[in-house]
């Protein structure tokens, strides 16, 4: 009865000795994550990091360092831990492979954050859609179409693709073609015209508007008529622009052309 009264009383003092040890590593593990995110969080936001990056980075290093503050814990209180981690790591390598496509957009999520090709409002093409941007998350971009129809794409289709942001540059070039006559004086055509688009609001006159030959056919050259504007302005400045080409044509008694073409919309 002694012996077992003293066995009893030895393992009581371990057990109460790993567990006080327990709750030390507990309570200075916590503390040290906790340092450890403030740090991270003001290191990154010195470095004008995107907050929602930040925000991800610390959740993801404070949940690895939880991980391992309690696989050290059990260690303390006795309990094997070489099973409980491989297990873990089993778990962690089924969830990667099933999240693969989740990961791969996290991934490249972080990379547009920190790369910046685009920023909320800008007017881009990426991923096959066209339109504005709205929100970028870490895993997917919302793009607003000009149609008006939001549009979720997932970071991965958008960074493993050409990315064109039209609103990157100070202004665009609005790309339109006119048919002309084969009498008609193209360096007048040229100069009326250009004083007619300059007229257009919005319309810069640094780069000025050119109009060149793109082409010549059988019943006279075709145009390429060039005004630049703000992106903001694309829209209005290329529908304006036709107007004041119709309007002029008129005027002036040409025919109408054979055919207008965009060579390209966006």
């Amino acid at each position: 009865m002694d012996k077992i009264l003293e066995l009893l009383s030895t393992k009581g003092v371990e057990l109460g000795q790993q567990v006080i040890m327990a709750v030390l590593a507990l309570v200075v593990g916590r503390w040290i994550i906790g340092m450890a995110g403030k740090l991270l969080t003001t290191t990154m936001s010195r470095q004008k990091i995107d907050s929602t990056l930040t925000q991800y980075a610390v959740s993801v290093i404070t949940g690895v360092l939880n991980i391992i503050l309690v696989i050290s814990i059990l260690g303390i209180l006795g309990i094997q831990t070489t099973s409980f981690a491989a297990l873990l790591a089993s778990v962690g390598l089924a969830v990667g492979l099933a999240m693969s496509g989740l990961l791969s957009n996290f991934a490249s999520g972080v990379f547009l954050m920190v790369l910046r090709p685009f920023k909320v409002g800008d007017f881009i093409s990426a991923g096959g859609i066209t339109g504005t941007v709205t929100e970028i998350g870490i895993f997917a971009t919302k793009i607003n179409t000009p149609d008006n129809v939001q549009t979720v794409v997932g970071n991965g289709k958008i960074f493993a693709d050409n990315i064109q942001n039209f609103s990157h540059n100070a202004y665009r070039r609005v790309d339109l073609n006119r048919h002309f006559g084969a009498n008609v004086e193209l360096a007048t055509v040229a100069t009326e015209l250009t004083e007619r688009l300059l007229a257009i609001p919005n319309v810069l006159s640094d780069p000025a508007p050119n109009i060149e030959i793109l082409e010549f056919r059988a019943g006279g050259p075709l145009l390429a008529i060039r005004p630049y504007c703000h992106n903001d302005h694309y829209w209005q400045v290329y529908f304006d622009s036709n107007k004041v080409i119709l309007s002029y044509c008129d005027e002036k008694g040409f025919a109408a052309p054979e055919q207008a073409v965009v060579v390209r919309q966006n």
